[in-house]
């Protein structure tokens, strides 16, 4: 790329390529197009690097409210803004990666559609790539989420505690507000497949991450709530996702079991050879058989779905399906012809 031909980046114009998974952007969706017309002129970043967004994806993932009809309202309106049709909701990540294969800037810049991330703050994250020599940077927030604090508090255990024992992807932690080299972006997008977490695919890619505080603004709607059964799900894949370190830790687990047991075993035949066996004893036994009944169980199911993943590779289930225009598929003759 000519970025590695000018390591300071000072020297060029960087092409901005952004991806926006849409569900529920009706709102939301015109006031960010607004905002990143006025970076369709070069910018200057705080280090003196100049760059421009030259397309802006917009990856419709089937959403309830009437986002494709602004979807289309505001790509015939600018020529820039691009249209990309998901046969079915397919969910963010999926979305997101959809929308990265139709990209062609030198960067991806990947952001959310309710308003929170600031577009003034891509130049940064720019000059954190260069400065950390890293084509993976995550938008680092400074203030608290909009949440409740339960969840903010299991937000921050998956990606910062997880991360450390299980993940085999970038070691810091996630964000949807990412900046991304197009190389990198676009082969992750190409090859990925399904029930993968995005970000640990990005890490199998890329050789160092890095993070850029950045300040979240308000949503410029309701603040999203997912359902206890959706952030279960998000989480199993991110485990999922993260190769055979679950397994590892299962295996680790079991050792760690049966090495209990065999003292355990052993106590009890010291005490029966010292004569201080209280004859009841099934507390004992039905103790292990629970504890070791429990690993075993874990890990078969663990086991299994990575049987089932595989499965599902196997057959040929796609990440995600690219349509034409759904309102083109039920258009009549009359209305061609009008």
């Amino acid at each position: 790329m000519t970025q590695q031909l000018d390591p300071a980046g000072r020297s060029r114009v960087h092409d901005i390529s952004i991806v926006v998974p849409v569900y529920r952007g009706a709102e939301t969706l015109p006031g960010l197009v607004e905002e990143l017309a006025d970076f369709r002129e070069p910018r200057t970043t705080p280090d003196g690097r100049r760059f421009r967004v030259v397309e802006l994806v917009l990856a419709w993932d089937c959403g309830p409210d009437e986002s494709d009809d602004v979807i289309r309202a505001l790509a015939e309106k600018h020529p820039w803004v691009r249209p990309v049709w998901l046969s079915r909701n397919f969910g963010q990540h999926a979305a997101t990666v959809a929308g990265m294969t139709a990209t062609g800037g030198d960067w991806i810049v990947t952001m959310d559609e309710d308003g929170q991330h600031d577009p003034a703050d891509i130049g940064a994250l720019l000059d954190t790539a260069f400065r950390q020599r890293s084509t993976l940077v995550y938008a680092s927030p400074t203030n608290k989420p909009p949440h409740s604090p339960l969840r903010n508090l299991a937000s921050w255990t998956v990606k910062t505690v997880f991360l450390r024992l299980l993940a085999g992807g970038p070691s810091v932690p996630f964000h949807s507000f990412r900046l991304i080299g197009g190389e990198q972006g676009r082969s992750v997008a190409a090859y990925m497949g399904p029930g993968v977490y995005l970000d640990i695919a990005l890490g199998w890619v890329v050789a160092r991450a890095a993070t850029c505080p950045v300040r979240m603004r308000d949503e410029g709607r309701e603040a999203s709530n997912y359902r206890t059964r959706q952030l279960v799900s998000h989480f199993w894949r991110l485990v999922l996702s993260s190769g055979t370190r679950p397994l590892r830790l299962i295996s680790g687990l079991g050792f760690l079991t049966a090495f209990g047991g065999l003292v355990l075993a052993l106590w009890l035949v010291i005490q029966r050879l010292t004569g201080e066996t209280i004859v009841q004893g099934w507390t004992s036994a039905v103790v292990t058989q629970l504890v070791v009944g429990g690993v075993v169980m874990v890990s078969l199911g663990v086991i299994a779905e990575y049987v089932g993943t595989a499965a599902s590779m196997s057959m040929g289930k796609p990440l995600y399906v690219v349509v034409s225009d759904p309102a083109r598929a039920f258009r009549e003759p009359a209305d061609d012809d009008a």
